[in-house]
């Protein structure tokens, strides 16, 4: 499947349904779907947007027994663009759901309209630790991870390993400060350096300077799509790999970080709560539809997508497609069950995921790829958050 990438704030509406009569509102489900489509980090929401529709493909054109009709936006790697987009899909549009964005710093400026039109915002990637505690709300449900978890899950690693002192990284937003926080969080050794770099930023070379002199035993970064790829190939072009451990998270070292870095690659470990050879069999079909249709491997980005669709299927067929009723269909989003390609997981109160996170080393498959493979037992066992005690939700 190909889709078109959309420059501007006019939407393309694919009515994914392959062929029907005139439908009342009532026999489609509405979806608004926001994400960073252009860029050096496009690559993280075609992935979204491919698994998303390619589960809507498999589902039959419909979502809950409902045509899906998806309207897919680029947000430009611009807040402003995002919010506008979100004012429009639930202004205009009136759309039953909204999801799709990447970055956090787009959906926090996005997120407002939503809740103020009482439109269920479904989260496939940023999950912001302000909307985990204090500021959440009965709008927002994070199909992903907390941003802290995956970087709480390589403290936890760090610790495993007695490392004595870690560098961090992270651009300067609120993931980033999530990021590190979240390592630091489990982290027991000593922090030689925490630095944030500006959002979007690409040449490395004074921060790999700086972990020179400080000779760390271990560098940990957060530095999400092209910002990860650019400072993977400077580190290892500056050698730095041979006296310093590399971890990073799982979307740090997955499949398109993999693809434009190469060999590099190998023998890097992540943390993640997904993997391709996770063997349940949800996970074993998306991975070989997904290869299939895209003629490539998946990213955690795109299980994401996938299990976002999956959950609108699942909560829409519960509410018998009567999805009018926005504190009703909240409840049966909070407890609907599906399955997961990762496994089992369930909503927090704050509706946030409780969820296993496990260690990944990229090796060698038998077709000779670069693919991660999950190592031993999950370092962390439904694993929450450290926010969702500050959330008035119940």
């Amino acid at each position: 499947m190909r889709f078109p990438v959309i420059k501007s704030l006019l939407t393309v509406s694919i009515l994914a349904a392959l062929a029907c009569a005139p439908a009342l509102a009532q026999d489609k489900v509405k979806i608004g779907f926001v994400s960073t489509l252009s860029g050096p980090s496009a690559a993280l929401g075609v992935d979204i947007r491919d698994a998303f529709m390619l589960a809507v493909k498999l589902n039959g054109g419909k979502l809950g027994g409902l045509s899906a009709d998806v309207s897919i936006s680029d947000d430009q790697f611009k807040p402003d663009v995002g919010k506008q987009l979100f004012e429009r899909y639930v202004k205009r549009d009136k759309v039953d759901f909204l999801t799709g964005v990447v970055f956090s710093n787009i959906m926090l400026a996005g997120l407002p309209e939503a809740v103020n039109a009482k439109t269920i915002y479904l989260s496939p990637n940023a999950a912001p630790s302000p909307i985990a505690g204090a500021q959440c709300t009965p709008y927002f449900f994070a199909v992903s991870w907390p941003n802290d978890a995956y970087h709480e899950a390589a403290g936890q690693y760090a610790t495993n390993l007695k490392v004595k002192s870690a560098y961090l990284l992270a651009p300067n937003y609120q993931a980033g400060k999530d990021s590190l926080a979240g390592f630091k969080r489990f982290f027991k050794g000593n922090v030689s350096g925490e630095v944030y770099t500006k959002l979007g930023e690409l040449d490395y070379s004074a921060e790999l300077a700086a972990i020179r002199a400080a000779k760390p035993e271990v560098v940990y970064t957060f530095l999400p799509g092209g910002m990860g790829i650019n400072f993977i190939k400077q580190f290892m072009a500056a050698g730095l790999n041979k006296d310093t451990r590399l971890i990073q998270p799982g979307f740090g070292a997955d499949q398109d970080v993999i693809r434009a870095v190469g060999n590099d690659m190998l023998g890097v470990f992540d943390t993640a709560h997904w993997g391709l050879d996770l063997p349940n069999e949800a996970n074993k079909k998306f991975v070989a539809e997904f290869e299939k249709e895209y003629k490539r491997l998946p990213t955690i980005y795109a299980a994401q997508g996938y299990d976002t669709a999956l959950l609108i299927d699942a909560a829409v067929r519960a509410a018998n497609g009567k999805i009018d009723d926005k504190e009703a269909l909240i409840k049966t989003l909070k407890t609907v069950k599906f399955n997961s390609v990762r496994g089992d997981f369930r909503f927090n109160t704050n509706q946030y995921p409780i969820q296993n996170y496990y260690l990944r080393e990229i090796v060698k498959d038998g077709q000779g790829r670069l693919v991660n493979r999950i190592v031993g037992q999950p370092l962390l066992v439904n694993h929450g958050d450290a926010y969702v005690k500050d959330c008035p939700m119940k």
